[in-house]
């Protein structure tokens, strides 16, 4: 590998384009006979033969020109280690396809002692790769010193994982493909190694590529530190042009060469990388373990390396071969704390001088670059002129390094370490790389994205639910590639939350600058929303009805917690000169809610109807239906008739079908206006006390429109206002909320995603056609608990409907009522906020007519 000028010695142009894994064609279309075999059973023998040089005297020695086994990789070694060649030692080999002798090629002598002092250590050249070979000739001459005792010419058949072939002509020629076995044998390391904030990259294990392990006997040795500090690049097997289907040969050339020849313990270098970008596990002993390697004399006890295989004198590695190096320099550092862009500092194994003149003194301690090249720890061309300069781009090609989790809620944290949080999780963390070579960052709980920062933000906010957690930093950098922090766990102390019901009062009016600036909410738009002051407080979360009026074009609203980073998840979506309301109950991280519009203009209004607290006097609740108590049309819980301009209708809902007479605090309705004559609103309110200025529902002429309301009991009775014209209005009851213990408490979650028949999350992917069900698992999915979940608070949307509809939500388990949650018209999307009891941890959809996607968004859930 000290490779002075190797391929203008040798007359061969280099190969350096990129090949597929399977090709093993040569430059004539011949397939290559140490091709990989499709599925080796085993290991895969190979052979050393060895031909004595002839010695001629005044430092000369010759191999004279003779037919030789066959063979594809070869060098020269000699008795004693410490001896060196003064002269040139060069040889040329015989083409086993066309019978054709190659040029000259001068192999360069190795550094002895890589691998230790060890019994049997001979002196020798690096290993050359010459291609399916049947003949040899090999000079020495240039020297004035006598030659070492015992040159010979060591060649090395790799063997084909075929049938062997012993002549000329009857090499074995097997299928190509890379070896894939069933199993890899059994770690001999102690556990698995430390995790990486870099990525795995595929690596062709030592089974794969048929390592003879019957050759390794003494098991493999770690690094003293245990710690991986720098990465070393080299390259080797110089210098013939290659098929990355023949790569698995060479690296068991090389395997052969350095246990046979050099006597070493092993393959000296612990990752090689093909043309093509294959990776290969080198010496043994793990993957994910810090093997000590023999590869850069003098600082093998704190690196690790990989070899390009191939001659990069006077050209450069392929792009490919360069993302291979990058997976597994940024895996193995990134198991560390390591920077592939950053320094190093490394204690000296032994004194010398490096390419550069440089000198290194014996247990001295020295700076290096974390990804270095072989010449910059030694006295060494290696890894080729053309190569070296190449690191100085691929050391900013990997993931954002040093990635880790500084602090929790302010205290600060380790890798492993346990911390407390709340219900507000803010998560800070630190990074080598620079911003400007990043993209973005992702908060990670329970391995779901939560969060996501900017490329210069090191802090994100997120709610968690009560228990154990694991958290996590995913950084993506601007070339794409990711990496994560490792993990940090919270015992999140989130008590069950009360409900405290409000009589409806208007928090928000963009048309008026009430709450917000005045004015509407423009494409990509946030409005934010002080709400803690209005419950007097400190809510886990509160209860909205939010309108979104006088839109400009087709979009949606996300309503989700102030300070935190926005979901997919959407609360209201609608079309141009559409009113559309819908409850939401979002979490309160800061005090605060925010509101998104995506695109047009759009106003907003948001009226309070109560708050969760997790102190203080609340009400529980508890699951009841969904059943139906009022429609009049039929004179259900009312008198027959539609409600005219400024009507009022009242409810009795406490002491009614199951409801309990005393302790009620507010139902949960699903209230549904049909058959309107004019555009109009609808205001659901407590009876007895004066109606506010709040609307549940606004509508025009023959549109049907839903919409939960949580509506405080005062006097046992709930009351609804129709403004104008006349409506038709429906009434579902799905649970209510009583003073004492013995309801469900509700936990904040999300607002997250969990089913999209678009896509087939959650469910099977496409339309729910009419008089069909798709049922939606719950329990135990996605951080909600696997048990104890009485009802599921869902923001449930219909989109790309066919036909007027109706869409039921039940609990899976149950018979469905007739009971309906979105009414809807052809092309129209309809929300509504749904809270469905869980009977068998699933819950499910039904579906009336025509068909129609449906989405789900969690916000909550009462256990």
């Amino acid at each position: 590998m000290r490779g002075t000028a190797l391929a203008a010695a040798l007359g061969v142009v280099a190969v350096f384009g990129i090949q597929g894994v399977a090709n093993g064609v040569d430059g004539d279309g011949e397939v290559s006979p140490y091709s990989a075999g499709a599925r080796e059973k085993g290991p895969v023998e190979g052979e050393l033969h060895k031909l004595a040089l002839k010695p001629k005297g005044k430092g000369e020695a010759v191999l004279t020109q003779q037919d030789t086994e066959p063979f594809g990789l070869l060098g020269v070694s000699w008795t004693d280690p410490e001896a060196e060649v003064k002269g040139k030692i060069e040889a040329r080999t015989r083409d086993a396809a066309t019978g054709k002798w190659s040029k000259w090629k001068v192999l360069e002598q190795a550094e002895s002692g890589l691998d230790g002092k060890r019994p049997g250590l001979r002196g020798a050249t690096e290993p050359v790769w010459v291609g399916p070979s049947d003949g040899a000739e090999v000079r020495v001459g240039g020297g004035a010193a006598d030659l070492p005792a015992g040159m010979e010419l060591n060649l090395v058949d790799p063997g084909a994982g075929a049938a062997k072939a012993k002549k000329k002509g009857s090499l074995g020629l097997g299928p190509v493909s890379l070896a894939l076995p069933a199993a890899d044998p059994a770690p001999t390391a102690p556990g698995p190694g430390p995790e990486s904030t870099a990525p795995r990259p595929d690596v062709v294990s030592r089974v794969q590529w048929g390592a003879d392990e019957s050759l390794n006997n003494e098991g493999p040795i770690y690094l003293p530190g245990a710690k991986i500090k720098a990465f070393f690049v080299h390259h080797t097997a110089s210098t013939a042009p290659y098929e990355c289907s023949e790569s698995a040969a060479i690296v068991r050339g090389l395997h052969v060469y350095h246990v046979k020849t050099n006597g070493w313990r092993d393959l000296g270098y612990n990752f090689l990388v093909d043309k093509c970008g294959n990776l290969f596990e080198g010496r043994q002993g793990g993957v994910d373990q810090p093997v000590l390697g023999a590869h850069t004399y003098g600082w093998n006890q704190e690196s690790t390396s990989v070899a390009v295989l191939g001659d990069y004198t006077n050209g450069g590695a392929s792009a490919a071969a360069l993302e291979g190096i990058s997976k597994v320099a940024a895996y193995k550092l990134g198991q560390y704390d390591g920077d592939m862009n950053g320094t190093t500092t490394l204690t000296a194994g032994a004194s010398q001088t490096n390419f550069f003149g440089t000198s290194f003194v014996q247990g001295q301690q020295y700076t290096f670059k974390t990804v270095s090249g072989h010449r910059d720890g030694f006295n060494t061309q290696c890894p080729g002129n053309q190569l070296y300069p190449q690191l100085d781009s691929l050391r900013k090609s990997g993931p954002a390094a040093q990635l880790k989790i500084a602090s929790v809620n302010g205290a600060a944290a380790a890798p492993g370490a346990t911390l407390p949080s709340g219900a507000a999780l803010t998560v800070d963390w630190t990074t080598g790389t620079a911003s400007g070579q990043l993209n973005k960052f992702e908060l990670l709980v329970d391995g779901e994205s939560v969060a996501v920062a900017g490329a210069a933000d090191r802090k994100a906010l997120a709610a968690v639910t009560h228990g154990r957690h694991e958290v996590r930093v995913r950084a993506t950098a601007a070339n794409g590639k990711v990496s994560t922090s490792l993990p940090v766990t919270v015992e999140a102390n989130v008590p069950g939350a009360k409900f405290v019901p409000m009589s409806p009062k208007r928090l928000m009016d963009t048309r008026e600058g009430l709450g917000v600036r005045k004015g509407p909410v423009g494409s990509g738009g946030v409005v934010t929303l002080p709400v803690a002051a209005a419950t007097g407080g400190t809510p886990t979360a509160v209860v909205l009805n939010v309108t979104a009026t006088n839109p400009t074009e087709p979009s949606f609203v996300s309503v989700y917690p102030g300070g935190t980073t926005r979901s997919s998840a959407s609360n209201l979506n609608f079309t141009p000169d559409k009113t559309i309301p819908n409850l939401v109950v979002v979490p309160v991280i800061n005090g605060t809610v925010s509101f998104y519009n995506n695109q047009g203009n759009v106003d907003l209004i948001a009226d309070i109807t109560g708050y969760f607290t997790a102190s203080g006097a609340g009400a529980t609740q508890t699951n009841f239906g969904p059943k139906r108590l009022m429609d009049t049309r039929e004179g259900l819980g009312v008198p027959k008739g539609p409600v005219g301009t400024g009507g009022v209708v009242t409810l009795p809902v406490a002491g009614v079908d199951g409801v309990p007479a005393t302790g009620v605090k507010a139902v949960v309705l699903n209230v549904t206006a049909t058959n309107p004559t004019q555009p109009s609103f609808v205001s659901v309110y407590p009876s007895g006390t004066t109606r506010s200025s709040a609307s549940n529902l606004n509508f025009t002429p023959g549109q049907t429109i839903p919409n939960l309301v949580v509506v405080p009991v005062v006097d046992g009775k709930v009351s609804f206002y129709n403004n104008q014209g006349a409506v038709d209005l429906i009434a579902d009851i799905t649970g209510y909320f009583s003073d004492g213990d013995a309801g469900a408490l509700q936990a904040n979650f999300g607002p997250k995603r969990l089913m999209d028949t678009r896509a087939g999350l959650g469910v099977r992917q496409g339309p729910v056609a009419g008089g069909s069900v798709v049922t939606l698992p719950v329990a135990g999915v996605g951080g909600i608990p696997a048990g104890g979940v009485k009802a599921v608070v869902l923001n449930v949307t219909a989109t790309n409907p066919t036909e007027a509809s109706f869409v039921s939500v039940f609990p899976s388990g149950t018979t469905r009522t007739s009971a309906s949650n979105l009414n809807f018209t052809a092309g129209l999307t309809i929300p509504n906020l749904v809270v469905v009891p869980v009977v068998d941890g699933k819950v499910s959809f039904y579906n009336n007519a025509g068909s129609v996607d449906l989405i789900a968004d969690i916000t909550g859930y009462f256990s």
